[in-house]
């Protein structure tokens, strides 16, 4: 491991740092304070948090003592939601094991590169999943099979916990959307400032009962959402998966206020033939994020719920992952923005060489941050060009006004050079949103002996449109270099299981066979 982090001291506003939680410790103060309170419920299960805690412990026994695992062992989670990944998590942090997040669509290559380069000492995977793993690793089924760590939770054992608030608790790996998955080293102290700046950002309380349906080994759904509710003593749900017709019975019974979802899933579902129809007014928080959404699209969500309070949460894996946040009352004039640094977050916006420009003026996201990762696994190369200065390389665009509002322009990388101008894919995406026949639009750019990079629309229709109709669309709407130069159809766009676009996959599947 390699480590770039320079050291914080007080945090990015002013107030002192958070320094002695670690990610299990704050889940034992709370089941203190609310030991008898319902924590977590999943399917026909309930944890309470005494239990939740209780939990935990049995789960760091049973990892150190009966699978052998020793201090900074890596444990790969290769599984779909479910209670037991969360308190296999709680149990790693607690023995002092690292716990890795897999996303649980992966097979072959993809699912290999991750498992070789952590070296996993030990997979933890539903049974439907075991045998994608590559052989010669030691693999235990996580529930729904004989002898599973689920099982092994029934009977108590106690642990005395490891407390190293500057150990390293987990690696999360980046979508690779446009390159390998790197592992960013996360230490508890990281998480916890995380936390705290989660909490406070996205007015986070005891009484809320969020849905936690995006997957687990997200770093937004678990490092945002789930644990900083767990942190102030929340009721949570967890989900499989997104599905609108769940998440609405859970509104409608009384049983969940608050949800989070990256743009991808709300457009789903207001584009859903029930979402109009729905009792839905007991929802009181919306937290959208994990890519860009389109202003249309938001305003649509906004206008059939009024009373709804939308935060936008804006940040990526390596900070924890929350840098920004939108907070409702701040929307109105600002829909297309994510919002200020939260709590623990310094950022500015800089030029290829780091330094500041104007206001207004387009740059790339630089951070400092106590939430920040040490580095990436085995990966010295990748720190060096990632932490420089002092700072954080985000690789995303975008532009701060003279209040202190960042609004996300693109990532450096899917910027389209039309003829020597750059172009936003961004602005030609909201664009194209706002016709009532396109339900999905990503923008990339292709190869083109003109043009160098043409810009090029690949659009999910819901009626009947042509190209040519979609090309005047954006004429009229759009400086002519901006325009797309071409639209292709499409029955769904490609995407991770975070709601990503994966515009790599795109510009792949659509180049000329000479420029693949």
């Amino acid at each position: 491991m390699t480590a770039a982090r320079e050291e914080h001291g007080a945090d990015a506003q002013g107030a002192p740092p958070v320094r002695d939680h670690t990610v299990d410790g704050l889940v034992r103060a709370v089941a203190r304070r609310f030991p008898g309170r319902e924590a977590v419920r999943y399917r026909g299960r309930t944890w309470t948090y005494a239990e939740l805690d209780a939990a935990a412990t049995t789960g760091a026994a049973v990892l150190r003592g009966r699978y052998g695992l020793a201090p900074g062992d890596r444990v790969a989670a290769f599984a779909h939601n479910c209670d037991a990944y969360l308190i296999a998590f709680l149990s790693c942090a607690r023995a002092g094991l690292v716990h890795v997040p897999v996303n649980q669509n992966l097979t072959g290559a993809d699912l290999a590169h991750i498992l070789d380069d952590c070296t996993a000492s030990l997979v933890l995977a539903d049974p439907d999943r075991a045998d994608r793993i590559p052989g010669g690793r030691a693999v235990r089924p996580l529930r729904d099979a004989p002898g599973s760590f689920l099982d092994a939770l029934s009977r108590p054992q106690p642990f005395e916990a490891a407390d190293d608030p500057d150990a390293v608790v987990q690696l999360l790996y980046t979508s690779g959307t446009t390159a390998l998955p790197k592992g960013a080293v996360m230490t508890h102290r990281a998480l916890a400032h995380a936390y705290e700046s989660a909490i406070e950002a996205l007015d986070l309380d005891p009484a809320d009962m969020p849905v936690h349906a995006l997957p687990l080994y997200h770093s937004a759904q678990m490092h945002v959402f789930l644990l900083p509710s767990l942190a102030v003593g929340a009721r949570n749900t967890i989900l499989d998966a997104p599905v609108p017709e769940e998440v609405f019975a859970l509104v409608e019974a009384g049983h969940a206020d608050s949800f989070f979802a990256p743009p991808t899933v709300w457009i789903g579902f207001a584009n859903h033939p029930e979402f109009e129809r729905r009792d839905l007014s007991a929802l009181r928080k919306a937290y959208y994020g994990a890519s860009i959404m389109p202003v249309p699209v938001l305003e649509r969500l906004r206008a059939r719920l009024p009373r709804l309070g939308f935060y936008n949460c804006f940040g990526q894996s390596e900070i924890g992952p929350l840098a920004t946040v939108l907070a409702p009352d701040e929307h109105d004039g600002r829909m297309a923005s994510c919002g200020r640094p939260v709590r623990h977050v310094r950022a500015k916006v800089v030029d290829e060489h780091g330094a500041d420009v104007p206001y207004g003026t387009a740059g790339e996201v630089v951070y400092r941050s106590p939430q920040l990762c040490l580095g990436y696994w085995n990966a010295p190369e990748a720190t060096r060009q990632a932490f420089r200065d002092g700072w954080f390389r985000s690789g995303d665009l975008a532009v701060r006004d003279a209040e202190g509002y960042f609004t996300v322009v693109d990532r450096v990388k899917d910027v389209i050079n039309s003829g020597g101008v750059l172009v936003a894919s961004r602005q030609v995406e909201d664009v194209l949103y706002t016709h009532p026949a396109v339900a999905e639009a990503a923008v990339v750019g292709l190869p083109d002996p003109r043009w160098i990079e043409a810009v090029t629309a690949v659009v999910v229709p819901r009626g009947d449109v042509t190209e040519a109709e979609l090309l005047a669309w954006a004429r009229e709407r759009l400086a002519h270099f901006k325009a797309p130069k071409r639209v292709l159809f499409a029955e769904a766009l490609p995407r991770n299981a975070s709601g990503k676009i994966l515009k790599r996959e795109l510009r792949d599947r659509y180049a000329p066979s000479g420029n693949r």
